[in-house]
């Protein structure tokens, strides 16, 4: 799949006709977190994720490992991004994040569009926001907060072994990981990363808020 105009285009449309759905924050804390588009090549590999075809400038999405010694979450998987400061937008929050997090700095002309909010074990209502960042090639990630930067080409997520499901202690619940290579990623950045599969790549209204988190990424 190449990162190109047509590609752009298709993820706009396809999230503007999209029905997002909105979660009340209440006594949760509003985040919000990046899904960058951007061409592979450039970043950590990952065991298993198979190259792109060198003639093709491919799709990917952009994807950090957390540094090991953060309070919360460290070493796992996720996309950029964090609270929502008082006055800001989701949209402004995601820029802000992506740029404090890994060096990369877009426009709000680069956003593309958002996706359900989902409610995380931790206490946080995400909202992600899809955006474009083309070559990215200038990533300086902060090594306070990130371990690794990776450029996951979007086939990946479209793998015939995704989702990986199996049955929530909450009765009618599942959990959700996403297979990457030979590892694998939790709800809730597999559950983002799904819908994104679903609705930007596949045109399916597919909703995810309803999937759970592994034990350990609820902390």
């Amino acid at each position: 799949m190449q990162l190109n105009a047509t590609l752009r285009d298709q993820v706009r449309q396809r999230l503007a006709a999209f029905s997002v759905r909105r979660i009340a924050v209440g006594t949760q804390r509003a985040a919000a977190v990046a899904l960058a588009l951007v061409e592979e090549g450039g970043g950590a590999g990952v065991a298993g994720v198979p190259a792109p075809a060198s003639w093709s400038i491919a799709a990917a999405v952009l994807l950090t490992r957390r540094a090991a010694a953060l309070s919360s979450h460290g070493g796992q998987w996720a996309l950029p991004g964090g609270r929502i400061d008082p006055g800001e937008t989701p949209q402004e929050a995601a820029l802000r994040e992506m740029h404090e997090e890994v060096g990369l700095a877009l426009s709000p002309a680069d956003v593309l569009g958002t996706l359900d909010d989902y409610a995380s074990r931790s206490g946080y209502v995400i909202t992600p926001v899809i955006v474009w960042a083309g070559k990215a090639d200038a990533l300086q990630p902060n090594p306070d907060e990130v371990a690794s930067v990776h450029r996951i080409p979007v086939p990946e997520f479209l793998r015939p072994d995704a989702p990986l499901l199996e049955p929530s202690e909450d009765a009618g619940r599942e959990i959700l990981r996403m297979p990457v290579g030979n590892h694998w990623i939790a709800a809730p950045t597999a559950a983002i990363l799904y819908q994104f599969s679903e609705v930007c790549i596949r045109g399916r209204p597919t909703r995810v808020a309803h999937y759970d988190q592994p034990m350990f990424a609820r902390r």
